[in-house]
């Protein structure tokens, strides 16, 4: 008896620990960040820096050239890249992380990747009190590069990364999505390009585009491949089509309000051109710029980060080179409903901090973030693609400025579509918006862009695309990405996958304990029963 008692003892106490130190995590979870008074450059300190970067060597080398030259700056800091190919195994690898308490210092991610990691045992940094920090916060004294200040982030790009009133990002660089458009053949076709796309006006050209001759070539182009219309993020058709409509999507309270009415006529009129074969995806059909450069395309829309990829004269292909089709590309906003009130969505990657036990390793992690926002590495990293720098700082330098005027000089650097599409976000910034972000959030994205797959992709396989469908389907995309709770709240659980093994150990303990000291309590019953017997 004494044996089991002492047992019990021990698991209880471990059960306690456990607890009070999961309470204690949590608690720093939430604590403000206590800024040194002053950074202790005789200390040195070592970041670890995950950034994505997939076939642009330019992209890579601007990275290098930041971090050297930042370390030139703070030489007792040395900063380790890791690059990734894709955002989502960033996010991937910072969730597994958490629980080990190995997450970066510095990472490129998206708002809705860090709703979920503030979840995790090892919280991303609240920046708001070193925006304002008058040393070493945005433009502070103590600074050893000419940063930004606040005020001179564009004011859209850094209240995308506000999270329940709290920033826990900057901005990195954004870009929005376009419609690249072959107008050599919408002019073939009788058409004459709008000033503002309109979805009636895509869906049209899209249809005419599909006349055959008698030989089975396509009439617009003479060949036997022709998509006129191909999508490259189905999540961001399906978001920006509902926000033209003013129909719901999600709110700041984690509502899902997407399985709708406006939905559903949505996904009719996606599966009535999907039927005809002038609408795909890139997921079903390949990536939009090698049907567009091939001819095989009419609209294909893109980010505008990818417009290097887009064109006769693009500088980066993927296709060869006979292959390529003369055509005179137009860089236009997204199909519209509404052409006299223009929405479209703002995207890009932000930067975020990690909570560390070192507050000197925390502040050299916010130095280097910040560093990020430089002019020298906005303006250069912009150059590489159609985004745009987020900073005013930086839009208005006189290098940027004339980095824009030079457009249509070479098809490298200034090429003509490339800051054209750069050009466009600027003119619309005012136009953009963001969805809401919450712990749950990118899981309601992955569901809207998984509607129209499976619709394109049940077209194709001769369904009928009707209420019954569409009841089904929003059944089964609710429970494929757990959002069965209809309009409630999400929470975002399901999001972080399984349970972290620090987890189910604590559970495996508490659950233990507790059959312990229940077997415990019925022994000492029994006995009594016995005893009074």
């Amino acid at each position: 008896m004494r044996n089991e008692m002492r047992l019990i003892k021990k698991l209880t106490l471990i059960v306690a620990m456990t607890v009070l130190l999961t309470g204690c995590h949590g608690a720093r979870e939430s604590a403000e960040f206590d800024i040194p008074d002053e950074f202790d450059e005789s200390k040195n300190i070592e970041l670890t820096f995950w950034a994505k970067n997939d076939t642009n060597v330019n992209q890579t080398r601007i990275y290098s050239k930041a971090i050297a030259d930042f370390e030139k700056l703070y030489p007792n800091i040395k900063v380790n890249v890791r690059f990734y190919t894709d955002y989502g195994k960033i996010y991937n690898d910072v969730i597994t992380n958490i629980s080990t308490g190995t997450t970066p210092n510095v990472c490129v991610t998206y708002p809705d990747h860090i709703a979920t990691y503030l979840t995790g045992n090892n919280t991303v940094l609240s920046l708001d009190a070193l925006f304002d920090d008058e040393k070493y916060g945005l433009g502070g004294s103590e600074l050893k590069f000419d940063s930004p200040s606040k005020e001179e982030i564009v004011p859209e790009f850094l209240k995308e990364c506000a999270i329940e009133g709290k920033h826990y990002a900057i901005p990195y660089m954004r870009s929005t999505e376009a419609c690249y458009v072959n107008e050599t053949y919408v002019k073939k076709l009788g058409y004459e390009l709008p000033d503002v796309l309109t979805w009636d006006f895509v869906w049209e050209v899209s249809e005419a585009a599909m006349e055959k001759n008698a030989d089975g070539t396509f009439k617009v182009n003479g060949q036997q491949v022709m998509i006129p219309f191909i999508y490259k993020s189905t999540d961001n058709m399906m978001i920006q089509s509902l926000r033209q409509l003013n129909a719901g999507y999600s709110d700041d309270n984690g509502n899902v309000l997407l399985f709708n009415d406006d939905t559903r006529n949505i996904l009719k009129n996606i599966s009535e051109h999907a039927k005809t074969g002038s609408f795909s995806t890139f997921k079903i059909s390949g990536y939009p710029a090698n049907f567009l450069n091939a001819g095989q395309c009419i609209f294909a829309v893109d980010s505008t980060a990818g417009a290097s990829w887009m064109g006769s004269n693009a500088p980066l292909v993927d296709i060869a080179k006979e292959k390529m089709v003369d055509f005179d590309t137009k860089v236009m906003t997204v199909p519209q409903y509404d052409p006299s009130n223009p929405c479209m969505i703002s995207q890009g990657p932000s930067i975020c901090v990690f909570n560390k036990r070192d507050p000197q390793e925390v502040l050299a992690s916010w130095l280097f973030a910040q560093y990020l926002l430089t002019n020298d590495v906005q303006i250069a990293y912009s150059q590489t693609e159609g985004y745009v720098p987020v900073t005013s700082k930086a839009q208005n330098d006189p290098a940027y400025r004339d980095y824009l005027g030079k457009k249509g000089a070479d098809n490298k650097e200034h090429y003509d579509v490339k800051i054209e599409a750069a050009e466009l976000l600027m003119a619309n910034t005012g136009n953009t918006f963001v969805t809401p972000v919450f712990n749950g959030s990118a899981s309601v994205r992955d569901a809207s862009g998984q509607l129209i797959e499976n619709v394109v992709k049940s077209v194709r396989r001769k369904k009928t695309v009707d209420d019954a469908y569409i009841d089904g389907l929003y059944k089964d995309v609710r429970s494929l990405y757990h959002l069965d709770h209809g309009g409630e709240n999400v929470g975002g659980k399901a999001e972080l996958g399984k349970l972290p093994a620090a987890s189910i150990a604590l559970l495996t303990v508490i659950a233990l304990a507790w059959i312990l000291i229940g077997a415990y309590a019925l022994r000492e019953r029994l006995s009594s029963d016995k005893k009074n017997s």
